[in-house]
């Protein structure tokens, strides 16, 4: 009997089954890190990086507005990737989501003058965590 065949297509499964479930851990949640100087936030292919420095404004919305997806994907609660507002669909300003809880509040991150970024996690205790912190480092101009 011949098993050589067999053998390079039982690696090739096995090797294929272990990507999908390393891509499928990448996406399942936000992964963020804070440091001094900035917020970092890492879900999948889709990553950003916020400074301090450049944030304008941060606010809890209770849902994303209406928007067309560039790219990304829906499953369930989640809600990832890029898109692009109705009402700017003229100027083709991306607007970021990492949305982890669909029902909970997000996390509407300004910054860097026009740039926008959706954000919370799965336990809506740590989204009002990253709020207090995000709110904290906004620089606030004297009137």
């Amino acid at each position: 009997m011949q098993k050589k065949g067999h053998v390079f297509w039982n690696i090739l499964g096995v090797l294929t089954v272990i990507v999908c479930l390393f891509a499928f851990v990448l996406h399942f949640k936000n992964w963020t890190k804070t440091d001094a100087s900035g917020l970092r936030v890492v879900s999948g292919f889709y990553w950003q990086e916020v400074p301090f420095s450049a944030l304008d404004s941060v606010d809890l919305v209770p849902k994303i507005p209406p928007m067309e997806r560039l790219n990304g994907f829906s499953a369930l609660e989640k809600e990832k990737g890029v898109f692009r507002e109705f009402k700017d669909s003229l100027l083709d300003k991306k607007v970021y989501v990492y949305v982890d809880n669909l029902e909970n509040q997000k996390i509407k991150i300004v910054h860097h003058d026009s740039l926008k970024l959706f954000i919370n996690l799965k336990d809506s205790v740590e989204t009002q965590q990253l709020f207090d912190l995000l709110s904290s480092k906004l620089i606030v101009e004297p009137n």
